[in-house]
Parts: structure tokens; sequence; C-alpha cells
């Protein structure tokens, strides 16, 4: 007889090993937290235990998870990642089954991590070739920052013990963006001696915020809009009284060399979006406006980029916001930024597809253009892409930037922007054109690398570029 639903035995070994390892803590030590012995975790995590609803309920106490987030998993990204490794022309051939490739996703998620970093090697390998000689070895920093986007990706874009210390130090402070603004200069003379000053062209030269340590004095530039001045006031006090819990997430981390500068300066900004946008009061402001971005700009005296990153973070437990992903591009389709929410299929080694509205934002500056997207397994997702004010500090900057934000199309509901879009009706787009296998796109710029091309000249098709069908 089946197991019924209530009486299925949970085995989540891989899951268990995979939260030791974020903590950093052995078996003996998980053991000691737990007050078991470790032979029993050792079972556990091997699954020759199953894991019981006492046990479940301990680890969800002790480690503060969510039970049914833990139970689920998060192997989507995982085997997406895996499917779009397997696909590439030095390993098609062999033709890895979909389901193994879950089960690899689902049971070892170190050795698919492993395979993800061996696979962004030899991606940056082939992307500049004809650059290695310039850089003389130098190519570190290429991978400090998909180090740093990895850890990023992996903690879900959320920390708590940040966001914890930002909101100890907001709860102290004015709600008011125009009073916050006074308050951190206020701050910032009385606990550490330092003067903020608005400064011009001249004396700023191309920075366009500099601390100068021996004077103690923070120069900002006045090309800078009221809300990057806000946030270059709250960077710089959490560079200062937030210091410990910066440092003690880094050494969590283990990042080394250039990419703990990266992590630094990454962490650093994350804890200043969290002063100005603390964690409780945003969530409610994005809760109860249904996450209209422009209330949200106006209350928390944000930049459109600042408001649209931090809906990227709200994954407290007990208080999750809508699970949102963001790109930001520039018009050659370079990504800059990139944070995925719950199992979005976004290519991660490629560009964005070119039928999104993503592309069509750019032929209407500073409007916002809402739709549903369909990908090619039939997901639906609400996307609302804008772009970005061209840059008043930097008046040689020619490319115009855009920002998608967007979710799973079950939340759309939760979300003003999404009124009055058809659900059942949406946008065919994939990925990114080397790994989408929608036929007949006429907008397709590279063949699928997962097929053969079957390019005939008697026969010209509406896709550029026409391929075998399975």
């Amino acid at each position: 007889m089946a197991e019924s639903g209530r009486d299925r035995k949970l085995y989540l070994g891989p899951r268990l090993r995979l939260l030791r390892r974020e903590l950093g803590i052995n078996q003996s030590q998980m053991a000691e937290e737990l007050g078991v012995s470790p032979s029993y975790l050792n079972h556990l995590e091997r699954n020759q235990r199953p894991l019981s609803a006492q046990m479940l309920l301990r680890f969800a106490d002790v480690y503060d998870i969510d039970i049914r987030e833990f139970v689920a998993g998060s192997s989507t990204d995982a085997s997406g990642r895996l499917r779009e490794i397997f696909s590439d022309p030095l390993l098609r051939d062999i033709g890895v089954p979909r389901d193994e490739s879950m089960e690899l996703a689902e049971n070892y998620p170190s050795v698919v991590e492993a395979m993800t970093r061996l696979y962004q090697a030899v991606t940056d390998l082939r992307r500049i070739p004809d650059a290695i000689d310039r850089l003389s070895g130098s190519g570190a920093v290429g991978s400090a920052l998909d180090w740093v986007r990895d850890y990023v990706q992996q903690n879900h874009n959320h920390f708590p013990e940040l966001e914890s210390a930002a909101e100890d130090v907001a709860a102290q402070l004015p709600d008011d963006p125009a009073d916050l603004y006074v308050a951190l200069r206020q701050r910032l003379e009385r606990d550490h001696g330092v003067s903020l000053r608005i400064a011009n062209d001249r004396m700023m030269g191309s920075a366009l915020r500099f601390y100068d340590l021996h004077r103690r004095r923070l120069l900002v530039s006045d090309r800078l809009p009221t809300s990057a001045r806000l946030f270059a006031a709250a960077f710089q006090l959490c560079m200062l009284s937030l210091d410990r819990p910066i440092a003690d997430q880094i050494a969590r981390a283990g990042a080394e060399g250039e990419a703990q500068a990266v992590l630094r300066v990454m962490l650093t900004n994350y804890t200043a979006a969290a002063l100005v946008m603390p964690y409780g009061r945003f969530f409610a402001a994005a809760e109860e406006s249904r996450y209209d971005i422009a209330l949200l700009e106006t209350r928390f005296g944000a930049s459109y980029e600042q408001v649209a990153h931090r809906l990227t973070t709200l994954a407290r437990t007990g208080a999750r916001g809508a699970p949102f992903f963001m790109l930001k591009v520039d018009i050659a389709g370079t990504v800059s930024k990139r944070f995925s929410g719950e199992g979005v299929p976004l290519a991660r080694f490629g560009g964005a597809c070119p039928r999104w509205n993503l592309y069509r934002a750019f032929q209407a500056p500073g409007q916002s253009l809402s739709e549903i997207v369909e990908m090619p397994d039939g997901e639906k997702y609400f996307t609302i892409c804008r772009t970005l004010p061209d840059p008043a500090h930097n008046r040689n900057a020619r490319s115009t930037r855009a920002i998608a934000l967007g979710c799973h199309v079950k939340h759309a509901p939760r979300i003003l922007a999404a009124d009055g879009l058809l659900l059942d009706r949406a946008n065919s787009i994939g990925p990114a054109c080397h790994i989408c296998e929608r036929t007949a796109c006429p907008d397709r710029a590279l063949p699928p690398v997962t097929r053969t091309l079957a390019v005939s000249p008697y026969q010209r098709t509406a896709s550029p570029y026409p391929f075998q069908q399975v």
C-alpha cells in the first residue's frame, strides 16, 4: 500500500548537509546544538534514517528555518543550471536525461555547485581569449565578482543579522527621509567626528563619494540626487557603526583577497539600504500598497533602482514579501545586476530574450511596461520593466540602463502594477537564445546549442535559425 501524504517519511539528508555547511559547523557541533548523538545525525545525513516531525521542528527552532521551504527544497534553480550546463556543445552529445539532472540537483547540491563553478570558469575562458595577454593573469577581478554573486544567490539575497543590526539603528532615527538625512549627518558628526560636505566637480574630480580618512570628512558630489545623498550618508554610517556585523558576515562567508573587498562593499551597500528602508516598515508599506514602487520611492526617499533592489531582499521568516527577481541591463544587453527569485529560469551565462518588454522599455524612456510572460516550459511570470534616468552625475555616460522586476504569475494579484493584465494571455519569451528551444521564433538571434540546425536552400522559415525537432 502506498504511503499517505501524512505518513510519508522524509529523507532530507542532502539538505541537512547543505544547511550544516552554510552554518559552518561540523557534525559534532550540530549534534550538540540539537541534543542528539553524532551517529544519529550521521544517519540522517546519509538518508539511513527518516527525519521525524519532532526533529524537523527542532531544526526549525534551533536554526530559525522555514519548515515548508526546507522540506520543499530549493533544487529548481540548481536543476535549471544543470540543464544549461548539459546543453553545452561540449556535453550535449551525452544526452543526460532530465530526471537524472533533477535527481542530482535534489540529492547532491555540492556537486551541482562544483559543476557550476567549473562551467563558469570554462565560459569565462571562452569569453575573453583575446584579453588573456592584456590582463597578464589578473582576471581574478571577474572571478571575485562571480564568487560574490554566487554567495548572494546562495543566501537568497537576504542577510538576517545585517537586517537586525540596521533595524536597531533605524529605530533611533526619524522616518521622514528629509529628517533622516539630517539625523544621519548629525550621527556621523557626534559618534564618529565625521562631517559631511556637498562638493563640486573641481573638488570631487571623477568621484561621487569620497571619505577623507585623515580630515574625517565625507565628500558627496553635488551632482547626486537627494536619494543618492541619503544613501551615501547611510553607507558611511554603516561602514563606521556596523562594521562588526558586516565583518562577521564576511568571516562566515570565507571570502578571500579581492572577493573579500567586493563582498565588503556589497554587504555595506546592503546594510545601508536596510537602514534607509528598515525591513519591518518597508515590508509593511510594500504589502499595504501592493508593491507600489512610486509610493515606496517617495515614502523612503529612495530611487527606483534602490526600491527595486530592496524588493528582492524580503525573505525574512514569517514576513516574506513577493519573491521578486531583478535584472539591470544596458541597451546592448549586458547584464550588470542579476538577482533570481524563486525558481526563475533566467539564463545565468547569457543575456535575456529580445522579445521581452525589457528591451522595448528603451523605446519608451521613463514608462513602466507591465506584462505576463511565458517561458518555454509553460511557466508564467509577471514582469515590470522601466529605464532608469540618465545619470546626471556622469556627463560622459551614453548608455541608458533598464530595470526588470518580476515574480511568478501566482503572485501577480498581490501587485498593483499587474491590475488589468489578463493572466491567461502571455508574451512568449525564453531564457536566452542559445538555450531556448522555442520553435518558429522570428526574433531568434542564435540557434539552441541543444539542437542541430536544419537549414535548407529550398525553404525559408520565419526563424533565421531553423533546427531539427526531437
